[in-house]
């Protein structure tokens, strides 16, 4: 139900009911859901504290119960990086992309595809910062990542060289 009220747009009964939920919560198992179902909300909303306090507790809580280089940590580092990203403190951004990216590089093969988003978000985030010697190289480990994991002509691999071809001149 909730989920339908954010689709449609409905934030503030969507969020009622989270409280709600949040407040019933029998363990930590629920609870960590709706954590991060609220910090996905209070981002879309551009309360960002909020967000970023809703997926602290979610991490917490996640963090007590795994192991911390859990690959199920990943997509909570990534959206609290982009809450961050969103408050324009991008050594902030930063701390959390890499914390996603140790965990992929753990627990994921040397070139998996799925590396390359955490390279690619690394990569945009030294750009933003005007490291560009360091934006290049986050950006060519994706692109020589996506040129193994497929065809020449794949519009991944166009994109990236063209975005690498366009910091190159910055």
């Amino acid at each position: 139900m909730c989920k339908l009220m954010l689709k449609v747009g409905h934030f503030d009964q969507a969020e009622k009911l989270y409280s709600i939920l949040l407040e019933n919560a029998s363990n930590n198992s629920d609870a960590v859901h709706i954590y991060h179902q609220l910090g996905w909300l209070k981002n879309d909303q551009g309360k960002y504290e909020e967000a970023v306090s809703f997926y602290k507790k979610h991490l917490r809580i996640k963090r007590k119960t795994l192991p911390g280089d859990d690959a199920s940590l990943t997509n909570t580092y990534n959206s609290t990086a982009g809450v961050y990203e969103n408050m324009g403190k991008y050594s902030k951004e930063l701390e959390f992309y890499q914390k996603s990216l140790k965990i992929s590089e753990k627990t994921m093969p040397p070139n998996h595809p799925d590396l390359t988003t955490s390279y690619n978000n690394i990569g945009l985030v030294y750009r933003k910062m005007g490291e560009y010697s360091k934006a290049l190289s986050y950006l060519e480990k994706a692109l020589i990542i996506l040129r193994k994991s497929f065809p020449s002509t794949h519009p991944s691999i166009k994109n990236m060289t063209t975005g690498i071809e366009v910091k190159k001149k910055l």
